[in-house]
């Protein structure tokens, strides 16, 4: 898509989750020739388990990226930075060892650089940071920062941050675990990923036009779910709508009582619960839900089952693909809110940075 054929509103948006394949290049580019890097490589400990902190897109990036570290056999968990600042005792234990990984687009969220501080001043941790800002206050709250300056946006929400963070986080995992396959899969992921924002963006946005639903359900399992749940967000933030996330296989205990033909339920399929997951598909189809399915290969039972279907097929392995899977929700969401009169890269309510002026609430 051509810069002209964006609309005024929602440009900055547009733009930022097309660049991504470019940005993407960049950053992984400057993050292996960069001195950070092999400063954080200083801090992997073995058996050491690794915490990533975040709030909101950051949240969820954590928990994409401690699925990667755990497929690494590098113990890894992600918990969000309010819940770390005010039950450390979940996360932190005496004895333990940890390396803390705290993640903000800016370098000012309020509760990310509080959560570094108490890291590095109260637990004695040495803490990684990685942002997409310069000279930010979480940058001296850490040992280390890892800076994705590419990728920073004009856009209040988050689009190619979200996805270059994580496709850097994900590499220094290759890097740690001595995986070079996987480190030159990421590499070439970008070039993989370019051809498919020439064709399947046309389609979902015709898709997008000839449906008006009320509410929408993404639904993922394992290293998918952070995903299904950025993507369950940009579709709230960018377009002010009702979203939901769910495991996909919990759906069916509970939540399909929403089931019906003004709910989307898109799907994030990955290779390893594909057939659990088309039989879902299949079930939710059979009910009277609206559905959409993004998968790297969508057979044909998926494709009869799906009002809508993007194929990725992508050579790179399971576990480097996720940032790939982002992008359709980004772009579901840009599309939704431009139907619906709104304008994308400033929406209700939202400001690019949460900065809390009180120290007492936390």
């Amino acid at each position: 898509m051509k810069l002209t054929d964006i609309t005024e509103q929602g440009q900055h948006t547009l733009s930022e989750i097309f660049s991504q394949p470019r940005c993407w290049s960049a950053c992984l580019a400057k993050l292996a020739a960069s001195a950070e890097l092999r400063a954080a490589l200083q801090l992997a400990r073995p058996g050491a388990e690794w915490i990533f902190v975040g709030c909101g897109t950051s949240y969820y990036l954590a928990q994409a990226a401690a699925s990667t570290f755990n497929y690494f056999k590098l113990p890894a968990r992600a918990v969000a930075a309010s819940d770390l600042l005010m039950y450390p005792a979940l996360t932190l234990h005496d004895g333990r060892d940890y390396i803390p990984v705290v993640i903000s687009r800016s370098g000012r969220t309020s509760e990310a650089v509080r959560a570094a501080t108490m890291l590095e001043n109260d637990r004695n941790l040495r803490t990684i940071s990685i942002t997409c800002s310069e000279g930010q206050p979480l940058e001296p709250a850490c040992s280390v920062t890892l800076k994705h300056l590419d990728a920073d946006e004009q856009s209040t929400v988050m689009t190619r941050s979200f996805t270059s963070m994580l496709l850097g986080l994900q590499y220094l995992a290759a890097v740690v675990s001595g995986n070079d396959a996987f480190r030159r899969a990421l590499i070439e992921l970008p070039q993989q990923v370019e051809p498919l924002l020439k064709d399947i963006p046309q389609g979902l946005r015709l898709f997008v036009e000839s449906r008006n639903f009320s509410n929408f359900v993404f639904l993922a399992q394992g290293p998918m779910f952070g995903i299904a749940s950025e993507c369950a967000l940009k579709v709230t933030e960018s377009s002010c709508s009702h979203t939901q996330v769910f495991h996909s296989l919990e759906f069916r205990h509970g939540p399909k009582a929403i089931v019906g033909p003004e709910t989307l339920i898109t799907f994030l399929m990955s290779e390893t619960s594909y057939n659990a997951e088309v039989e879902l598909l299949e079930e939710m189809n059979a009910l009277g839900a609206a559905t959409m399915v993004i998968a790297n290969h969508v057979e044909s039972r998926a494709q009869r089952a799906s009002d809508f279907a993007i194929e990725l097929g992508l050579q790179s392995p399971e576990y480097a693909r996720l940032a790939a899977f982002a992008i359709w929700g980004q772009l579901y969401g840009v599309y939704y809110g431009l139907k619906k009169g709104l304008n994308p890269d400033s929406p209700k309510n939202l400001t690019r940075v949460v900065e809390l002026k009180s120290v007492v609430s936390i």
